[in-house]
């Protein structure tokens, strides 16, 4: 019953009272996270980079040999004998 009753006076707040109130809830969330350090920021970002350019690789690779395969069937389907 009491959370209707809150619910309720909730939805007769003012737009700038339910921002407000929306904020200060953020805020408080924010409060409560356990931000990383320097370090594991610098161990992760290393990681993503190091992922990132492998996976450009890989696709590069792919890329590469299915361009060769598409020009090579090209090569033999349109050649006019």
């Amino acid at each position: 019953m009491a959370r209707a009753l809150k619910k309720k006076s909730a939805e007769n707040l003012s737009l700038p009272d339910r921002v407000r109130r929306y904020l200060d809830g953020v805020i408080r969330e924010l409060r409560l996270v356990k931000w990383p350090g320097r370090a594991q920021v610098r161990a992760l970002t290393v990681v993503v980079l190091v992922t990132v350019f492998a996976f450009a690789v890989f696709f590069g690779v792919v890329d590469f040999f299915l361009a060769w395969g598409q020009r090579l069937l090209y090569e033999t389907f349109t050649q006019s004998g």
